[in-house]
């Protein structure tokens, strides 16, 4: 079936709306409302529905600290969003934005209903100022990676194929029936996927989606992985993006692939003659900050895991390379303006992919403000910086390494001042607070 554009006017079929979010510890979310309603909701003076003020800060049943149980948001429904969920018929799903019931005092009037702790609203703001202030856009492009169970106890995956075999896709198999239907939901959602290939874990795949401005990526991100959870649940199959299900094998990872679009010429850096100026200082202040970063974009204990050397997975220092695997940032298409990108790869499922690209473009976004210099050279060479002796990487300016372990990015986080004052440090607090909670208790092996 041919995808369908979708509007408020135009809903064939539809009985019900999955008005959804996700929260702070990468929660998917929603409510079903049947469509009748949901017109109503339209047509009412402030079209939203009431949410309590704890939905931001609840782990399971526990309220965070910082939250209160008192009070409402609303969520005003996002229509730009509204998508067919493919893998569930007679559904459609939007995202939203969390606003205040009543405007905030003293606020200025463009603020005075925004909550700083919707994920979409940071993204969307950090983006916009951007544009506004120095002419920037961005592409953003992910490919989700993750492994299929037949069964979660014992543990078993759907096979022990290694990666971009054709026997991991066999015509008329359990897993390659669910995955043609989970390509064939999402073209009928509006998403398009440029690939679908076996990844080197047992039973583990790859999706790859186009890129789209940063907010409406990660909404589609969003629907990639409900479309993957729903259809593998559908054919008996459990989905799993946890970072590291077999210790002797890949992990799985959410790579970014963001490109950054300046107006008007940018000079060729002296750096890299495979980068602009605009480039470059994105890029140096993204390294710069990503010992802070990776409190984002690798949000569990678990990620750690992955995120390990000589496993393809980026590697432990930070450092750039073109065509590096071994490097968590690698330059991807570097020869070809209008396709060059960054391809961020410490970054994996369970990270909220609202925060985490919203990180990763401020961050850059205030390099291209200061002109920040790249004093870290391209690692392109055959030595990845894991292998290279101190005046080795020293050459190269690579002087410091990723944290090794959660509670050290946590640390790095909150001591980072460029990104409390990008994300806010009401949203530092809290975001740490919900971290914390969630993933030092609970057991997330198997979170999906």
């Amino acid at each position: 079936m041919d995808h369908q554009e979708l509007d408020i006017h135009n809903l064939p079929g539809i009985k019900y709306i999955r008005i959804q979010w996700v929260d702070l510890t990468n929660a998917i979310c929603y409510r079903v409302v049947p469509i009748s309603y949901f017109i109503k909701i339209l047509q009412s003076p402030r079209p939203s529905i009431s949410i309590t003020r704890s939905i931001l800060g609840l782990v399971h049943l526990t309220l965070v600290e910082g939250f209160s149980p008192i009070g409402e948001y609303l969520y005003v429904p996002d229509l730009t969003t509204l998508k067919l969920c493919g893998y569930a018929p007679g559904y459609a799903t939007l995202m939203g934005y969390f606003e205040e019931k009543s405007p905030k005092q003293n606020a200025p009037r463009s603020l005075e209903y925004k909550v700083d702790l919707c994920p979409r609203t940071i993204l969307n703001r950090i983006v916009e100022d951007a544009r506004v202030s120095l002419g920037l856009d961005f592409l953003v492009g992910f490919e989700t990676e993750f492994i299929l169970l037949s069964s979660v106890s014992p543990v078993k995956a759907v096979n022990e194929v290694s990666y971009g075999r054709a026997s991991g896709l066999r015509t008329g198999s359990p897993e390659y029936l669910a995955l043609e239907e989970m390509l064939d939901a999402l073209h009928l959602s509006g998403i398009e996927v440029q690939a679908l290939h076996k990844e080197g874990a047992p039973g583990q795949y790859e999706i790859v989606t186009a890129p789209l401005r940063p907010l409406q990526a990660a909404d589609a991100l969003i629907h990639t992985r409900e479309t993957i959870y729903n259809i593998a649940n559908k054919h008996g199959l459990h989905a799993t993006l946890a970072p590291r299900v077999y210790g002797n094998s890949c992990g799985s990872s959410s790579h970014a692939h963001i490109s950054v679009h300046a107006q008007g010429e940018s000079p060729v850096s002296s750096v890299s003659p495979n980068l602009t100026n605009v480039e470059a200082s994105f890029l140096a202040s993204v390294l710069d900050h990503l010992p802070a970063l990776v409190a984002l974009t690798l949000p569990i204990p678990e990620s750690f895991k992955r995120m390990a050397d000589g496993v393809w997975s980026g590697g432990t220092y930070v450092c750039w390379g073109t065509d590096n695997r071994e490097a968590p940032l690698r330059l991807s298409n570097a020869t070809s303006p209008s396709t060059r990108n960054f391809e961020y790869r410490a970054l994996d499922g369970t990270a909220n992919p609202y925060i985490a690209i919203a990180g990763i473009i401020g961050a850059g976004v205030e390099g291209v403000r200061d002109q920040v210099e790249l004093k870290i050279k391209d690692n392109s060479g055959d030595i990845p910086a894991a292998n290279m002796d101190d005046q080795e990487r020293g050459a190269l300016g690579i002087k410091k390494r990723l944290p090794l372990s959660w509670d050290e990015a946590r640390e790095n986080l909150e001591q980072d001042e460029l990104m409390g004052e990008l994300l806010g440090r009401n949203f530092v607090t809290k975001y740490l607070n919900v971290n914390k909670e969630s993933f030092s208790r609970t057991s997330l092996r198997w979170r999906t």
